[in-house]
């Protein structure tokens, strides 16, 4: 059998996108490399039970040489030397595309992972937009008649384009009857379409690669550039990557990661909600020291956060490489400016944080917090496109210091746990519908919230965890409750349609894996059957 379409039209112009030629590209990506992407899933699991059974995690003693080398990667090209703020948010629908473009950006990170539901019409019209956005073309006109054209004043931000992580499937191409990588089904469709073009403008195909684990799964990412480049007969190194670094195994091989990638590799970047969902995933079942306080109370300034951020400072500028802030999730409310105005002093102070430990810029969730990060970023770097010159020796990071999950502070309160089930639901409920960017209580989240939220409770319910404000125990019956009076609420602020379609099935679904004995990796894998 050969490469299978479930659904040829899911938006207009899909024929643009799913072309014989394209579609024949993604299925050489995935014949040559999804058996690499599934042993490496399976790698993972495996580490994951010897960590269980240590609580430890260490830097590799067999790439020692490789953190000692004396090695950079690729100089970055002309468009990539500034970053200093960074738009993040889905490619569909073109509408946000559009502002995202016009922002006033150095960059956008356009979201085809954890910002956007992958539904097959969604998959389809991100990459249709970033084919027309590369070309120069992309419009829109809302049923109200307004126009959004990209601007010709100013520069468009450069864009930088993230696909799924390695753990997602894509049900609408089959091969073999089988899915297909989700990753290079995003990789496959983007790259065919615009990395030619891309090269044209002065630019290049650009992406930002989630979720990654271990430096071999970065190597599989090099070995898919190396053969794409090739196959498309554009010179090698025209592809650049930078990595999250938001799990806690990637924490300890920052140095890897990059040589793996080194004449791929622009730099990495820190996240906060999967980096922390990563480590209650990994040290769920590994007792109370890995047990971490109410979710809002983990500030990026707690020791052991501290000690991932200036850790990845240190190693990217000793290699060349940019290092790339957090997200300022925060979104104006005009109905309470005195609340956006607090909430635009936090995200100040912490991109001032970013800025003086030596980050090269950072990222912000709404076109209006653009100008408060790019005056923060001025002030430290002036003329300088980044700060790469600032070396940070001083900095010397151990393992234990990235372990030192109780260093955060704080407690399990049982207001911790409603909000948690809240937004979990909330976020969930939305998702569903289609939309992997929902506005929550003033944040713009992602699936990175809801999953850190549902992880806490799973974990706090395997840990008997006793709840500070309440002294109640976290068991499956007070979850349960807690649940069904966060549901309930939820009913209240939506419609009865809109609730039964979609808050229901989302409340069933964050019961099932929260209550479940086994631990669920991904929220989204599940999720992925309900849409």
């Amino acid at each position: 059998m050969a490469l299978t379409v479930t659904d040829p039209r899911p938006i207009e112009r899909a024929e643009e996108i799913l072309t014989p030629k394209a579609l024949a590209f993604v299925e050489e990506l995935h014949r040559r490399f999804a058996g690499t992407r599934s042993e490496l899933l399976a790698a993972r699991a495996a580490k994951r039970e010897e960590v269980a059974s240590t609580g430890r995690l260490d830097f590799l003693p067999e790439t020692q040489d490789i953190r000692d080398g004396d090695w950079k990667v690729a100089e970055a090209p002309a468009a990539l030397q500034d970053r200093r703020v960074e738009m993040t948010g889905p490619a569909s629908p073109a509408k946000m595309a559009i502002n995202a473009l016009n922002s006033g950006a150095k960059v956008w990170l356009a979201d085809l992972e954890d910002a956007s539901t992958p539904t097959w019409a969604n998959v389809v019209d991100a990459i249709l937009n970033l084919r027309d956005a590369a070309q120069g073309t992309l419009s829109y006109t809302s049923p109200e008649g307004k126009e959004y054209r990209l601007r010709t004043d100013a520069p468009l931000a450069v864009v930088v384009a993230r696909p799924r992580g390695w753990h997602m499937d894509e049900r609408h191409l089959l091969i073999d009857g089988e899915p297909t990588v989700g990753a290079l089904v995003d990789f496959g469709l983007h790259f065919f379409h615009v990395a030619k073009q891309l090269l044209l403008n002065g630019q290049g195909p650009y992406y930002y690669l989630p979720k990654m684990e271990s430096h071999l799964e970065a190597r599989l990412w090099n070995e898919i550039f190396v053969f794409a480049q090739d196959y498309l007969g554009i010179p090698q190194g025209s592809v650049r990557a930078t990595m999250l670094i938001e799990t806690i195994p990637a924490a300890f091989e920052m140095d890897e990661f990059l040589y793996e990638l080194r004449d791929h590799a622009s730099g990495l970047n820190a996240g906060r909600w999967d980096y922390l969902f990563s480590i209650v995933k990994y040290f769920r079942d590994a007792g109370e020291s890995f047990i971490l306080p109410d979710r809002a109370s983990v500030v990026m300034t707690a020791p052991f956060m501290r000690a991932y951020t200036e850790l990845l400072v240190k190693t990217c500028h000793k290699r060349g490489a940019f290092a790339m802030g957090g997200m300022a999730a925060v979104i104006p409310n005009r109905r309470e400016p005195e609340v956006t105005a607090q909430a635009f002093e936090k995200v100040r102070a912490d991109k001032t944080r970013e800025a003086n430990d030596g980050f090269d810029g950072s990222w912000v969730a709404h076109p209006d917090l653009v100008s408060t990060c790019r005056e923060v970023f001025d002030a430290v770097l002036g003329d300088r496109p980044n700060q790469l010159d600032k070396q940070r020796p001083e900095v010397s990071v151990t393992a234990e210091q990235l372990l030192d999950i109780s260093s955060a502070g704080g407690h399990v309160t049982e207001a911790g746990l409603r909000l948690n089930l809240y937004v979990a639901v909330a976020y969930t409920a939305v998702w569903l519908s289609g939309s992997g960017a929902v506005a929550i209580h003033n944040l713009m989240e992602d699936a990175a919230t809801a999953e850190i939220s549902r992880s806490q409770v799973w974990q706090q319910i395997r840990n008997k965890s006793v709840l500070a404000d309440t002294g109640n125990t976290v068991t499956r019956e007070l979850v349960t409750r807690i649940l069904g009076e966060e549901t309930d609420r939820l009913r209240s602020e939506v419609d009865a349609e809109t609730f039964e379609k979609f808050y229901v099935p989302a409340s069933r679904l964050i019961a099932d894996i929260c209550l479940s004995e086994d631990y669920t990796d991904f929220l989204t894998t599940p999720a992925y059957e309900l849409v």
